[in-house]
């Protein structure tokens, strides 16, 4: 199971991202531990995804030059590609994202 990484991912998201400029604000985190996994719930009143929902992430071209590579982007295709059930919605001034992590067979 892969949830540092992921919460990681999505934690430096809501910090980097939702929070524009100087403003503080709180999120937090749900986890339920399940038999096949754990079930998760990342909440927060930063500014709201673009268009309000998660965002695409088609894979990069890797066959270019170093310096022509992305900086980011990569973040979303991963978090797609380790979590199961990824549901966004923005509600009442919060951001709320549920997935699930699945345990390693």
């Amino acid at each position: 199971m892969h949830a540092e990484l992921v919460l990681a991912e999505i934690m430096n998201n809501v910090v980097e991202h939702s929070y524009l400029g100087p403003l503080s604000g709180v999120f937090s985190v749900e986890i339920a531990i399940l038999a096949t996994g754990l079930n998760v719930v990342v909440e927060d009143d930063g500014a709201p995804m673009p268009g309000l929902r998660l965002p695409a992430s088609s894979p990069h071209d890797l066959s270019v030059e170093l310096h022509d590579l992305p900086e980011g982007g990569f973040g979303w295709l991963m978090i797609r590609e380790l979590a199961r059930d990824l549901h966004y919605e923005h509600r009442k001034g919060r951001n709320r994202l549920q997935f699930r992590l699945e345990t390693s067979s």
